[in-house]
């Protein structure tokens, strides 16, 4: 009798798993939005490993001639700080923007899974201003190397090797074009969120999927961040 029932329930469970297979529904329980920035993510993920890949095999190539990251980024680019010897101090600010920026993201998916606008906009609005001073310092950090004299074409006194700046300002420039796409979809976000788009949905998911986004930006970094900046 025991035995009866539970290989019922079991062809039972198979049946419904077999059900959720045959479409019509998510065996993985994720909606087609969330599988779709998942994909993307993946194939974005092979590009900036291409990117990372190359500047790993030139830094080996040229490693008797390679500058070192301390004498590059030695300064904060700010002029109350002119000449003020502070090796990886200002990109270090900028990774803690980044981090920053992560929790308070996971707490706007959190307050989203509780249907609460308000707490959403609450912790959209740090999420924004984190990825924007991080752009901001990024300028700022551009424009003092250029005007020392790295380029995408020449090398300062300090880098020595065009290929440094090269992959310098392609990598970081194309991880800067991830973050302002993504500060763009989370002012996006907070405006549809405050406007009540979401609770005539149903749901917040829109909110986890830009988180996957944006929570993908901040992990780019830290590679990012390794390469150029600490090896």
């Amino acid at each position: 009798m025991a035995t009866a029932s539970i290989s019922h329930e079991h062809g039972n469970t198979h049946a419904s798993e077999k059900e959720l297979w045959n479409g019509g529904k998510s065996p993985f329980k994720a909606g087609y939005g969330k599988v779709m920035m998942w994909y993307f993510l993946i194939s974005d993920t092979f590009t900036f490993a291409s990117f990372l890949i190359t500047y790993g095999s030139l830094r080996f190539a040229m490693a008797d001639n390679w500058p070192k990251a301390a004498e590059v980024f030695n300064s904060i680019p700010l002029d109350i700080f002119h000449g003020v010897n502070a090796p990886l101090v200002f990109v270090s600010f900028m990774t803690f923007l980044l981090i920053v920026s992560s929790y308070t993201m996971v707490r706007a998916v959190q307050e989203g899974y509780l249907m609460n606008k308000w707490g959403v906009v609450k912790f959209l609005i740090p999420t924004i201003l984190c990825g924007a001073m991080f752009l901001g310092c990024q300028y700022l950090e551009w424009t003092h190397l250029i005007h020392d004299g790295m380029t995408a074409t020449t090398a300062s006194a300090a880098t020595k090797v065009v290929n440094f700046g090269q992959l310098f300002f392609i990598i970081t420039g194309f991880h800067g074009l991830h973050v302002l796409v993504g500060v763009i979809l989370l002012i996006w976000l907070a405006i549809a969120t405050m406007n009540g788009r979401f609770d005539k949905v149903g749901h917040y998911e829109m909110v986890e999927k830009i988180g996957l986004y944006w929570h993908f930006v901040d992990l780019v970094w830290v590679y990012v961040f390794l390469c150029f900046y600490l090896l």
